[in-house]
Protein backbone atom coordinates (compact mmCIF):
# COMPACT_ATOMS: atom_id res chain seq x y z
CA UNK A 1 0.00 0.00 0.00
CA UNK A 2 1.18 3.48 -0.68
CA UNK A 3 2.16 5.55 2.35
CA UNK A 4 -0.07 8.56 2.83
CA UNK A 5 0.44 11.65 4.94
CA UNK A 6 -2.41 13.91 5.92
CA UNK A 7 -2.17 17.28 4.22
CA UNK A 8 1.14 16.19 2.76
CA UNK A 9 0.60 16.87 -0.94
CA UNK A 10 1.68 19.97 -2.79
CA UNK A 11 -0.65 22.81 -1.92
CA UNK A 12 -2.85 20.62 0.30
CA UNK A 13 -4.56 22.77 2.88
CA UNK A 14 -2.69 25.95 2.02
CA UNK A 15 -4.62 29.12 1.31
CA UNK A 16 -4.30 29.87 -2.44
CA UNK A 17 -1.72 32.64 -1.94
CA UNK A 18 0.65 30.42 0.03
CA UNK A 19 0.07 27.43 -2.24
CA UNK A 20 1.36 29.57 -5.10
CA UNK A 21 4.40 30.58 -3.10
CA UNK A 22 3.35 34.21 -2.63
CA UNK A 23 3.40 36.38 0.46
CA UNK A 24 3.48 34.68 3.81
CA UNK A 25 6.57 32.50 3.28
CA UNK A 26 7.87 33.51 6.67
CA UNK A 27 4.80 32.04 8.33
CA UNK A 28 5.10 28.54 6.87
CA UNK A 29 6.78 27.18 9.98
CA UNK A 30 3.87 28.34 12.12
CA UNK A 31 1.37 26.79 9.73
CA UNK A 32 2.71 23.30 10.21
CA UNK A 33 3.58 23.18 13.89
CA UNK A 34 2.56 19.95 15.65
CA UNK A 35 -1.01 19.87 17.01
CA UNK A 36 -1.52 20.56 20.70
CA UNK A 37 -3.92 18.58 22.87
CA UNK A 38 -6.12 21.41 24.03
CA UNK A 39 -9.66 20.02 24.03
CA UNK A 40 -9.18 17.79 27.07
CA UNK A 41 -6.44 16.45 29.27
CA UNK A 42 -7.22 12.84 28.42
CA UNK A 43 -8.43 11.82 24.98
CA UNK A 44 -11.44 9.49 24.95
CA UNK A 45 -10.84 5.86 24.11
CA UNK A 46 -12.40 6.35 20.69
CA UNK A 47 -9.93 9.07 19.73
CA UNK A 48 -6.59 7.34 20.18
CA UNK A 49 -4.25 8.41 17.41
CA UNK A 50 -1.84 6.30 15.44
CA UNK A 51 0.03 7.33 12.28
CA UNK A 52 -2.20 10.37 11.79
CA UNK A 53 -5.39 8.33 12.11
CA UNK A 54 -7.91 7.67 14.86
CA UNK A 55 -9.48 4.42 15.96
CA UNK A 56 -13.15 4.24 15.10
CA UNK A 57 -14.73 3.55 18.47
CA UNK A 58 -13.64 0.21 19.90
CA UNK A 59 -13.70 -1.48 16.50
CA UNK A 60 -9.97 -1.38 15.84
CA UNK A 61 -10.64 0.21 12.44
CA UNK A 62 -8.51 3.29 11.80
CA UNK A 63 -9.73 6.34 9.90
CA UNK A 64 -8.16 9.63 8.94
CA UNK A 65 -9.07 12.35 11.43
CA UNK A 66 -11.22 14.02 8.81
CA UNK A 67 -13.33 12.38 6.12
CA UNK A 68 -15.09 13.48 2.97
CA UNK A 69 -18.87 13.37 2.67
CA UNK A 70 -20.26 12.30 -0.71
CA UNK A 71 -23.88 13.40 -0.20
CA UNK A 72 -23.71 15.85 -3.10
CA UNK A 73 -22.23 13.39 -5.60
CA UNK A 74 -24.97 12.66 -8.11
CA UNK A 75 -27.66 14.49 -6.09
CA UNK A 76 -30.19 16.70 -7.87
CA UNK A 77 -32.71 17.42 -5.13
CA UNK A 78 -30.66 19.38 -2.58
CA UNK A 79 -27.28 20.05 -4.18
CA UNK A 80 -25.98 20.89 -7.66
CA UNK A 81 -28.79 23.34 -8.45
CA UNK A 82 -31.08 20.46 -9.39
CA UNK A 83 -28.97 19.18 -12.26
CA UNK A 84 -26.07 16.79 -12.82
CA UNK A 85 -23.72 16.88 -15.82
CA UNK A 86 -20.26 15.82 -16.96
CA UNK A 87 -18.69 18.98 -15.53
CA UNK A 88 -19.97 18.18 -12.05
CA UNK A 89 -18.95 14.55 -12.47
CA UNK A 90 -15.38 15.61 -13.28
CA UNK A 91 -15.40 18.01 -10.33
CA UNK A 92 -16.47 15.22 -7.96
CA UNK A 93 -13.72 12.98 -9.36
CA UNK A 94 -11.30 15.85 -8.77
CA UNK A 95 -12.48 16.08 -5.15
CA UNK A 96 -11.82 12.37 -4.66
CA UNK A 97 -8.34 12.48 -6.19
CA UNK A 98 -7.33 15.64 -4.35
CA UNK A 99 -8.45 14.09 -1.07
CA UNK A 100 -6.28 11.03 -1.67
CA UNK A 101 -3.36 13.25 -2.70
CA UNK A 102 -3.69 15.13 0.59
CA UNK A 103 -3.91 11.97 2.68
CA UNK A 104 -7.65 12.04 3.37
CA UNK A 105 -8.76 8.46 2.70
CA UNK A 106 -12.08 8.19 4.56
CA UNK A 107 -15.20 8.65 2.41
CA UNK A 108 -18.80 8.59 3.63
CA UNK A 109 -21.72 7.82 1.33
CA UNK A 110 -25.17 6.17 1.52
CA UNK A 111 -27.47 4.07 -0.60
CA UNK A 112 -29.98 6.94 -0.87
CA UNK A 113 -27.48 9.62 -1.94
CA UNK A 114 -28.08 10.43 -5.60
CA UNK A 115 -30.38 7.43 -5.95
CA UNK A 116 -33.71 7.23 -7.75
CA UNK A 117 -35.85 10.31 -7.18
CA UNK A 118 -33.05 12.00 -5.21
CA UNK A 119 -30.52 12.21 -8.00
CA UNK A 120 -29.07 11.38 -11.36
CA UNK A 121 -26.60 8.68 -10.36
CA UNK A 122 -25.99 6.83 -7.12
CA UNK A 123 -23.21 8.26 -4.95
CA UNK A 124 -22.02 4.75 -4.07
CA UNK A 125 -21.59 3.95 -7.77
CA UNK A 126 -19.56 7.12 -8.28
CA UNK A 127 -17.31 6.43 -5.30
CA UNK A 128 -16.76 2.87 -6.49
CA UNK A 129 -15.85 4.14 -9.96
CA UNK A 130 -13.42 6.72 -8.58
CA UNK A 131 -11.69 4.11 -6.41
CA UNK A 132 -11.35 1.69 -9.33
CA UNK A 133 -9.91 4.37 -11.62
CA UNK A 134 -7.40 5.42 -8.95
CA UNK A 135 -6.40 1.83 -8.23
CA UNK A 136 -5.52 1.42 -11.90
CA UNK A 137 -2.78 4.01 -11.39
CA UNK A 138 -1.51 3.07 -7.93
CA UNK A 139 -2.38 0.96 -4.92
CA UNK A 140 -4.17 3.06 -2.31
CA UNK A 141 -6.05 2.36 0.89
CA UNK A 142 -9.54 3.85 0.95
CA UNK A 143 -11.85 3.53 3.96
CA UNK A 144 -15.50 3.42 2.91
CA UNK A 145 -18.49 4.19 5.10
CA UNK A 146 -22.01 3.76 3.77
CA UNK A 147 -25.51 3.55 5.24
CA UNK A 148 -28.68 1.47 5.39
CA UNK A 149 -31.91 3.39 4.79
CA UNK A 150 -34.49 2.37 7.40
CA UNK A 151 -37.40 2.68 4.97
CA UNK A 152 -40.86 1.85 6.36
CA UNK A 153 -41.26 -1.26 4.19
CA UNK A 154 -37.98 -2.80 5.32
CA UNK A 155 -38.33 -5.28 8.14
CA UNK A 156 -35.88 -7.31 10.18
CA UNK A 157 -32.25 -8.26 10.07
CA UNK A 158 -32.44 -9.77 6.61
CA UNK A 159 -33.26 -6.41 5.05
CA UNK A 160 -29.98 -5.01 6.37
CA UNK A 161 -27.91 -7.76 4.77
CA UNK A 162 -29.79 -7.46 1.46
CA UNK A 163 -29.30 -3.70 1.33
CA UNK A 164 -25.65 -4.02 2.30
CA UNK A 165 -24.95 -6.53 -0.47
CA UNK A 166 -26.56 -4.16 -2.98
CA UNK A 167 -24.35 -1.34 -1.69
CA UNK A 168 -21.24 -3.51 -1.97
CA UNK A 169 -22.19 -4.33 -5.55
CA UNK A 170 -22.53 -0.63 -6.45
CA UNK A 171 -19.24 0.16 -4.71
CA UNK A 172 -17.48 -2.77 -6.38
CA UNK A 173 -15.98 -4.08 -3.13
CA UNK A 174 -16.39 -7.19 -1.01
CA UNK A 175 -16.61 -5.32 2.31
CA UNK A 176 -16.63 -1.82 3.74
CA UNK A 177 -14.94 -0.36 6.80
CA UNK A 178 -18.15 1.08 8.31
CA UNK A 179 -21.85 0.33 7.81
CA UNK A 180 -24.37 2.59 9.54
CA UNK A 181 -28.11 2.73 10.15
CA UNK A 182 -28.94 6.04 8.45
CA UNK A 183 -31.79 6.89 10.84
CA UNK A 184 -33.93 5.11 13.45
CA UNK A 185 -36.61 2.81 12.08
CA UNK A 186 -40.29 3.65 12.47
CA UNK A 187 -41.21 0.10 13.53
CA UNK A 188 -38.27 -0.49 15.87
CA UNK A 189 -34.54 -0.99 15.58
CA UNK A 190 -33.80 -4.35 17.20
CA UNK A 191 -33.93 -6.24 13.90
CA UNK A 192 -31.76 -3.65 12.17
CA UNK A 193 -29.17 -3.82 14.95
CA UNK A 194 -29.18 -7.61 14.70
CA UNK A 195 -28.57 -7.18 10.99
CA UNK A 196 -25.52 -5.03 11.72
CA UNK A 197 -24.18 -7.77 13.97
CA UNK A 198 -24.80 -10.36 11.25
CA UNK A 199 -22.90 -8.18 8.77
CA UNK A 200 -19.85 -8.13 11.04
CA UNK A 201 -19.97 -11.87 11.63
CA UNK A 202 -20.31 -12.56 7.91
CA UNK A 203 -17.22 -10.44 7.18
CA UNK A 204 -19.12 -7.93 5.06
CA UNK A 205 -18.13 -4.98 7.27
CA UNK A 206 -15.29 -4.21 9.63
CA UNK A 207 -17.26 -1.89 11.92
CA UNK A 208 -20.85 -0.80 12.45
CA UNK A 209 -22.47 2.43 13.55
CA UNK A 210 -25.67 4.44 13.65
CA UNK A 211 -26.70 7.90 12.50
CA UNK A 212 -29.08 10.51 13.89
CA UNK A 213 -29.51 8.52 17.10
CA UNK A 214 -30.57 10.18 20.36
CA UNK A 215 -28.74 9.39 23.59
CA UNK A 216 -31.31 6.76 24.63
CA UNK A 217 -31.30 5.04 21.24
CA UNK A 218 -27.51 5.18 21.20
CA UNK A 219 -27.22 3.47 24.58
CA UNK A 220 -29.77 0.83 23.61
CA UNK A 221 -27.88 0.08 20.38
CA UNK A 222 -24.58 -0.09 22.24
CA UNK A 223 -25.95 -2.61 24.75
CA UNK A 224 -27.63 -4.81 22.15
CA UNK A 225 -24.47 -5.13 20.07
CA UNK A 226 -22.32 -5.54 23.17
CA UNK A 227 -24.19 -8.74 24.02
CA UNK A 228 -22.77 -10.21 20.81
CA UNK A 229 -19.29 -8.92 21.54
CA UNK A 230 -19.54 -6.30 18.81
CA UNK A 231 -18.64 -2.65 19.57
CA UNK A 232 -20.86 0.16 18.34
CA UNK A 233 -18.19 2.18 16.55
CA UNK A 234 -19.90 5.48 15.72
CA UNK A 235 -22.89 7.79 15.72
CA UNK A 236 -23.09 10.20 12.80
CA UNK A 237 -24.96 13.38 13.67
CA UNK A 238 -25.37 16.98 12.58
CA UNK A 239 -22.70 18.92 14.50
CA UNK A 240 -21.00 22.24 13.87
CA UNK A 241 -19.98 25.37 15.70
CA UNK A 242 -23.48 26.81 15.25
CA UNK A 243 -25.43 23.55 15.59
CA UNK A 244 -24.33 21.96 18.84
CA UNK A 245 -27.31 19.74 19.62
CA UNK A 246 -24.99 16.78 20.34
CA UNK A 247 -23.54 18.77 23.23
CA UNK A 248 -26.97 19.78 24.51
CA UNK A 249 -28.90 16.51 24.19
CA UNK A 250 -26.37 14.18 25.80
CA UNK A 251 -25.18 12.48 22.60
CA UNK A 252 -21.61 13.84 22.70
CA UNK A 253 -21.20 12.95 26.39
CA UNK A 254 -22.57 9.45 25.79
CA UNK A 255 -20.19 8.91 22.87
CA UNK A 256 -17.25 9.96 25.03
CA UNK A 257 -18.37 7.77 27.92
CA UNK A 258 -18.95 4.64 25.82
CA UNK A 259 -15.98 5.05 23.48
CA UNK A 260 -18.14 5.68 20.40
CA UNK A 261 -16.73 8.00 17.73
CA UNK A 262 -18.93 10.97 16.87
CA UNK A 263 -18.88 11.54 13.11
CA UNK A 264 -19.98 15.11 12.37
CA UNK A 265 -21.95 15.76 9.20
CA UNK A 266 -22.66 19.30 7.97
CA UNK A 267 -19.58 20.44 9.98
CA UNK A 268 -19.33 23.74 8.10
CA UNK A 269 -23.11 24.26 8.32
CA UNK A 270 -23.55 23.49 4.62
CA UNK A 271 -21.25 26.36 3.71
CA UNK A 272 -22.67 28.99 6.08
CA UNK A 273 -19.48 28.98 8.19
CA UNK A 274 -17.07 29.39 5.28
CA UNK A 275 -17.57 33.14 4.99
CA UNK A 276 -18.71 32.67 1.40
CA UNK A 277 -22.28 33.77 2.07
CA UNK A 278 -23.45 37.18 3.27
CA UNK A 279 -26.84 38.81 3.83
CA UNK A 280 -26.55 40.17 0.28
CA UNK A 281 -25.41 36.81 -1.11
CA UNK A 282 -27.30 33.97 0.61
CA UNK A 283 -27.04 30.38 -0.64
CA UNK A 284 -29.37 29.26 -3.41
CA UNK A 285 -31.81 26.39 -3.35
CA UNK A 286 -33.07 24.65 -0.18
CA UNK A 287 -30.18 26.02 1.90
CA UNK A 288 -31.48 29.52 1.31
CA UNK A 289 -34.55 28.71 3.39
CA UNK A 290 -32.32 27.90 6.38
CA UNK A 291 -29.52 30.43 5.99
CA UNK A 292 -31.64 33.48 5.27
CA UNK A 293 -30.34 37.05 4.99
CA UNK A 294 -31.68 37.65 8.51
CA UNK A 295 -29.76 34.69 9.91
CA UNK A 296 -26.59 35.59 8.01
CA UNK A 297 -26.77 39.10 9.47
CA UNK A 298 -26.73 37.63 13.00
CA UNK A 299 -23.92 35.28 11.98
CA UNK A 300 -21.59 37.97 10.60
CA UNK A 301 -19.80 38.97 13.87
CA UNK A 302 -18.89 35.32 14.44
CA UNK A 303 -17.66 34.95 10.86
CA UNK A 304 -15.52 38.07 11.27
CA UNK A 305 -13.91 36.66 14.42
CA UNK A 306 -13.32 33.30 12.73
CA UNK A 307 -11.52 35.14 9.92
CA UNK A 308 -9.38 37.03 12.44
CA UNK A 309 -8.34 33.86 14.22
CA UNK A 310 -7.67 32.12 10.93
CA UNK A 311 -5.48 34.98 9.84
CA UNK A 312 -3.23 34.38 12.85
CA UNK A 313 -2.59 30.83 11.65
CA UNK A 314 -2.65 31.49 7.92
CA UNK A 315 -5.85 29.45 7.71
CA UNK A 316 -9.24 29.93 6.10
CA UNK A 317 -12.54 30.19 8.00
CA UNK A 318 -13.44 26.71 6.77
CA UNK A 319 -10.24 25.28 8.23
CA UNK A 320 -10.82 27.08 11.54
CA UNK A 321 -14.35 25.72 12.08
CA UNK A 322 -13.30 22.17 11.10
CA UNK A 323 -10.36 22.38 13.48
CA UNK A 324 -12.76 23.59 16.19
CA UNK A 325 -14.63 20.29 15.87
CA UNK A 326 -11.45 18.22 15.93
CA UNK A 327 -10.48 20.07 19.12
CA UNK A 328 -13.61 18.74 20.86
CA UNK A 329 -11.98 15.31 20.97
CA UNK A 330 -13.56 12.09 19.71
CA UNK A 331 -15.03 13.90 16.68
CA UNK A 332 -14.36 13.13 13.01
CA UNK A 333 -15.81 15.83 10.70
CA UNK A 334 -16.93 14.81 7.20
CA UNK A 335 -17.41 17.99 5.13
CA UNK A 336 -18.81 17.47 1.66
CA UNK A 337 -16.37 18.16 -1.16
CA UNK A 338 -17.74 18.97 -4.61
CA UNK A 339 -14.37 19.77 -6.22
CA UNK A 340 -10.62 19.49 -5.77
CA UNK A 341 -10.19 22.98 -4.35
CA UNK A 342 -12.61 22.27 -1.52
CA UNK A 343 -10.97 18.92 -0.75
CA UNK A 344 -7.52 20.51 -0.52
CA UNK A 345 -8.87 23.22 1.75
CA UNK A 346 -10.46 20.67 4.08
CA UNK A 347 -7.14 18.86 4.47
CA UNK A 348 -5.69 22.09 5.87
CA UNK A 349 -7.90 21.75 8.95
CA UNK A 350 -5.41 19.17 10.25
CA UNK A 351 -1.82 19.43 11.42
CA UNK A 352 -2.35 22.41 13.74
CA UNK A 353 -4.66 23.34 16.61
CA UNK A 354 -6.66 26.21 18.03
CA UNK A 355 -5.88 27.09 21.64
CA UNK A 356 -8.29 26.20 24.42
CA UNK A 357 -9.20 29.86 24.85
CA UNK A 358 -9.96 30.24 21.14
CA UNK A 359 -12.13 27.13 21.20
CA UNK A 360 -14.16 28.49 24.10
CA UNK A 361 -14.35 32.01 22.70
CA UNK A 362 -15.90 30.74 19.47
CA UNK A 363 -18.34 28.53 21.37
CA UNK A 364 -19.37 31.50 23.51
CA UNK A 365 -19.91 33.75 20.50
CA UNK A 366 -21.93 31.06 18.72
CA UNK A 367 -24.12 30.29 21.74
CA UNK A 368 -26.96 32.59 20.70
CA UNK A 369 -26.75 31.77 16.99
CA UNK A 370 -28.55 28.62 15.93
CA UNK A 371 -30.17 27.84 12.58
CA UNK A 372 -33.69 26.45 12.57
CA UNK A 373 -32.81 22.97 11.32
CA UNK A 374 -32.72 19.47 12.61
CA UNK A 375 -33.58 15.94 11.72
CA UNK A 376 -36.80 15.18 13.66
CA UNK A 377 -35.71 11.62 14.43
CA UNK A 378 -32.91 13.01 16.59
CA UNK A 379 -35.57 13.55 19.26
CA UNK A 380 -37.21 10.12 19.11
Amino acid sequence: MMALQVAGGAGCGLPPLLARGGRGRGRRRALFRPPRAVASDAAPAAAKEEDGKVALGGSGVAMTKLGIGAWSWGDTTYWNEFQWDDRKLKAAKGAFDASIDCGITFFDTAEVYGAGVSGAINSESLLGRFIKERQQKEQVEVAIATKFAALPWRFGRGSVISALKASLDRLGVSSVELYQLHWPGIWGNEGYLDGLGDAVEQGLVKAVGVSNYSEKRLRDAYERLKKRGIPLASNQVNYSLIYRNPEENGVKAACDELGITLIAYSPIAQGALTGKYTPDNPPKGPRGRIYTPEFLTKLQPLINRIKEIGGNYGRTPTQVVLNWLVCQGNVVPIPGAKNAEQAREFAGALGWSLTASEVEELRSMAREIKPVIGFPVEKL
